[in-house]
């Protein structure tokens, strides 16, 4: 649901960098490029980033009044 703050295998911390790579993203920009430029080389921290589907919103529907 939310972006994790550290890479699950690794350990690197990622969560920081999920704003600026969904605006790059919406933007136009490449995704290789992308994670090239924030230093994402181990394919762990790459996939976490490329796989992520906000799901906030939706979960948010469901809670309780």
């Amino acid at each position: 649901m939310i972006i994790p703050i550290r890479c699950f295998s690794c350990g690197k911390p990622v969560g920081h960098l999920w704003e600026e790579f969904s605006e790059r993203r919406e933007k136009g920009d490449e995704v290789k490029k992308v994670l090239d430029d924030f230093g994402l080389e181990r394919y762990c921290c790459r996939s976490i980033m490329m796989g992520h589907v906000e799901l906030i919103d939706v979960a948010a529907e469901f809670r309780k009044a």
